[in-house]
């Protein structure tokens, strides 16, 4: 009987993961053919073929992350392999000159550093309970009510990301709200309403100030160079309310969709103080979390890139052996697979012209300016979900400010808000990569929350925006 038995759970065992290969091949083909066949039609509109390569590129690349086919990091390398193949070979295009080198450079842009130097901040914080520490400062003000955690959690995060990289808020809050999820298990709605809410939070709530999100300042650099200047204080006028209303309608989101009322949390052994504590190692970390947050936010006063400072914490917490090389192998360096292939992706659809292209045809649209300025907040939002929300601004920006009369100055702030609110997958934004890395929820459990955002953020900041100007600006 026990033979049997064990023979039987092998054979489904057996045919589980056979139909599960089999499922994971026929995504992967569909998608294939998916994009083919779109990428055919297109080819009919007469662009040159480096164009209509970047588009099936990203038609496939777009599929394979929303179906799953395969791992998002290996999407990521599928990419740019993809771009190599493409541009540093004569099989596809012909007397192509594209340096390939752009394409793997992606491997050393700041974003990458940032990320890295965050993902060792986050598991020193670990190490010596600070993670610990920070959770019992937000229960302590905010009660063990799931509902009300949240909220206080989300708040906490969005008003760091105003003064600090997204990224960094993100690995910070992550990780001390690790041990509640861990505590709770994968599959409570309370974890992925934290692990769904926090990035987005870090997300939203750098809309607040002109250093909060990198869109924030390429908008502001642009008008500066027409001659029209914002002002930190002025930027918060229309950017902090935004962020917030943002950061809270998402809050009530995760609450209604999740049912958090339905949940009983006993934090009780959390919020304990721990009985070892290593004062060396614990101000060891302190010191050296002061010091890379002071870099990252005096960038502008001393120059030295972030790639450059995101070195700091590799350095001193290796050097106080806070770090030691088995830490070292449990960082998730999956994920900086998965964002190096979504920033390559963008730089290739910004190299070959195919977002001037999309751009220039929503301009000829026979449609008035106001509609203009909705179809560039919702482009920016749609791009910004697939590429770097930095590229999505660097293109979408400059053509905001050669729209006529107001809407020359309004379209640019738009746009710059609207690409902090992509929210629909990983590789939208970093800070949803490092909630993606803790393997505690699927690629899927963004999605809700992302196309709410695609709808509710460009609609925020085209009201909060238009407002601010036609009352106060001449």
């Amino acid at each position: 009987m026990t033979h049997n038995d064990s023979r039987q759970t092998a054979i489904r065992l057996y045919r589980k993961l056979r139909l599960g290969w089999i499922f994971n091949t026929s995504t992967f083909t569909g998608n294939f053919l998916l994009a083919l066949l779109i990428g055919y039609f297109f080819r009919k509109l007469g662009y040159a073929d480096d164009v209509n390569y970047v588009f099936f590129l990203s038609v496939l690349a777009i599929g394979l992350w929303v179906t799953e086919a395969i791992p998002p990091f290996a999407v990521g390398i599928f990419v740019i392999a993809g771009l190599l193949f493409g541009f540093g070979t004569d099989f596809i295009l012909e007397g192509q000159k594209t340096p390939v080198e752009m394409y793997l450079g992606t491997w050393t842009s700041n974003v990458i550093w940032l990320l890295l130097g965050g993902f060792f901040l986050a598991e020193a914080m670990g190490k010596v309970s600070l993670d610990k520490s920070l959770f019992r400062f937000t229960v302590k003000r905010f009660g063990n009510s799931p509902e009300k955690l949240l909220l206080g959690l989300m708040f906490t995060t969005a008003v760091a990301s105003m003064v600090m990289s997204n990224t960094a808020t993100t690995a910070m809050m992550i990780s001390s709200i690790l041990p509640l999820t861990k505590m709770l298990g994968k599959h409570s709605p309370f974890t992925k309403a934290l692990l769904v809410g926090i990035p987005a939070a870090a997300t939203l709530g750098g809309m607040g100030t002109i250093i909060g999100s990198t869109p924030n300042a390429i908008a502001v650099g642009a008008l500066h160079e027409k001659g029209l200047n914002i002002t930190f204080l002025e930027w918060m006028a229309f950017g902090l309310p935004t962020g917030m209303l943002a950061v809270y309608l998402f809050w009530l989101f995760l609450t209604k969709k999740s049912d958090l009322n339905k949940i009983v949390l006993d934090i009780s052994d959390l919020v304990s103080y721990p009985k070892d504590r290593k004062p060396f190692e614990r101000n060891a970390v302190i010191f050296t979390l002061i010091i890379t947050v002071g870099m990252w936010l005096t960038e502008p006063l001393h120059g030295i890139p972030i790639a450059a400072t995101s070195a700091i914490p590799i350095v001193l917490l290796t050097l106080f052996q806070i770090i030691k090389s088995e830490d070292v192998r449990r960082l998730p360096w999956d994920t900086l697979m998965l964002v190096a292939g979504g920033l390559a992706l963008g730089i290739a659809m910004v190299d070959v012209g195919l977002t001037d292209i999309i751009m220039e045809k929503i301009s000829a649209l026979p449609i008035p300016l106001v509609g203009v300025a909705i179809v560039f907040s919702i482009i920016a939002v749609l791009i910004s979900n697939v590429m770097s929300n930095t590229a999505a601004a660097a293109i979408l920006v400059p053509l905001g400010l050669a729209l006529p009369g107001l809407y020359g100055f309004a379209v640019p702030l738009i746009v710059a808000l609207s690409c902090s609110s992509a929210l629909l997958l990983p590789v939208s934004t970093p800070s949803n990569a490092i909630a993606f890395s803790t393997g505690m929820i699927e690629q899927k459990t963004f999605r809700s929350g992302g196309i709410l955002m695609i709808f509710l953020g460009p609609a925020l900041a085209f009201a909060s925006v238009m407002i601010w100007a036609l009352l106060f600006v001449r």
